[in-house]
């Protein structure tokens, strides 16, 4: 029997148990992550080795040098993963992994690696979008979230509203139109020359300023659900221009504080209103991004208002890991979505 079909096999024995433990591995961006999921709820352990201190210097991400580190980091980040728990390859029922969207190179990297392992184990092997691996943070997080929900997606490259119809089906309510949320936080912090990451370091400096100095505009959008966010980072960017120019303080933390406030009321009123007129009890909250504290403070007042229940992943389950793969990739098992060894990495890889 050759492994397409003894991994088929054990995918459909899996699925009609309704239990697996499975080993996932995260390379989309700067951070090599694995971790082992028992049953989409449960982390048995998770390893993040962050790529921070590498790229600091040149103020974001360089894909070679990401690429690179990867390579160095995978193998000992899995037998990390592997010490930790307890566990062998054996023991573990599937590999599942990220393979888009991403950087190519940074993806290329995961995929290869999830590949050798699943060929090597004889272990079926699970493909996962990182921005359902986001959503599905908050399966981990809250035990007894189920679909239907409505979720905010708010990362470095992603700004979505999307409902969550059942288990790795979405309808897309609404989208950004040019800027993710969390590249206009970047661009703005750059700007206000902070260092890398640039989102947590002007969330942090947003708390000693007013978030009332500086008016921004609310931009509007064709979609009622849509986003766009190029409107407020140009205006940022001409305010501390025209500051320079005229020789004048530019009060960071002001700044700031005003900038986060108008993209978290942006965020905010535009996921609110989609849940309500969704019908939707339950908000939750997903991506880097959902980890800003104005953002979590904003949606959770308003969620309260609006009588609906919001979740969240912690912080931690915010950023890139591991754990958020295996959740999802358990749900997508249990579909009987596995893939062969020609999985290739999707960098343009679309949620719905």
């Amino acid at each position: 029997m050759n492994y397409e079909q003894s991994a088929r096999e054990q995918a459909d024995r899996l699925r009609a148990s309704g239990h697996a433990t499975i080993l996932a591995i995260e390379s989309s961006c700067d951070e090599t992550a694995a971790a082992i999921i028992h049953d989409g709820r449960e982390i048995v352990s998770s390893i993040i080795s962050s790529q921070i201190p590498l790229h600091a210097m040149y103020g974001g991400v360089v894909p070679e040098i990401a690429s690179r580190k990867h390579v160095e980091s995978v193998d000992p980040v899995v037998d990390e993963c592997l010490k930790k728990a307890g566990m062998t390859l054996a023991d573990v029922d599937a590999v599942a992994v990220t393979y888009g969207p991403g950087l190519v190179g940074a993806l290329l990297i995961g995929v290869s690696a999830a590949k050798a392992l699943a060929y090597a184990a004889g272990k079926p092997l699970i493909p996962v979008n990182h921005i359902e691996g986001h959503v599905s943070a908050n399966y981990i997080a809250h035990k007894d979230l189920e679909p239907p929900f409505v979720c905010l997606v708010a990362s470095g490259g992603h700004s979505h509203i999307v409902r969550v119809d059942d288990y790795g089906v979405y309808t897309l309510l609404g989208q950004t139109m040019d800027d993710a949320a969390g590249e206009a936080f970047d661009k703005a912090a750059r700007v206000l020359g902070l260092p890398y990451p640039g989102g947590p370091m002007l969330d942090k400096l947003s708390r000693e300023g007013n978030p009332h100095a500086l008016k921004l505009p609310h931009v509007q959008t064709p979609g009622r659900y849509d986003y766009s966010f190029s409107g407020l980072k140009t205006a940022l960017i001409n305010t501390v221009h025209k500051l320079r120019q005229n020789g004048q303080d530019v009060p960071a933390a002001d700044i700031a504080a005003s900038f986060q406030y108008a993209a978290v009321e942006l965020l905010s009123d535009k996921a609110v209103l989609a849940a309500k007129e969704s019908a939707s009890r339950v908000m939750a909250l997903a991506g880097g991004v959902a980890s800003n504290s104005g953002l979590r403070n904003t949606m959770n007042d308003k969620c309260q208002k609006a009588g609906i229940r919001l979740v969240m992943p912690p912080p931690i389950l915010c950023t890139d890991n591991a754990a958020m793969i295996g959740s999802a990739g358990f749900y997508r098992l249990m579909r009987g979505e596995i893939a062969g060894l020609d999985l290739n990495a999707c960098p343009s890889l679309r949620l719905v």
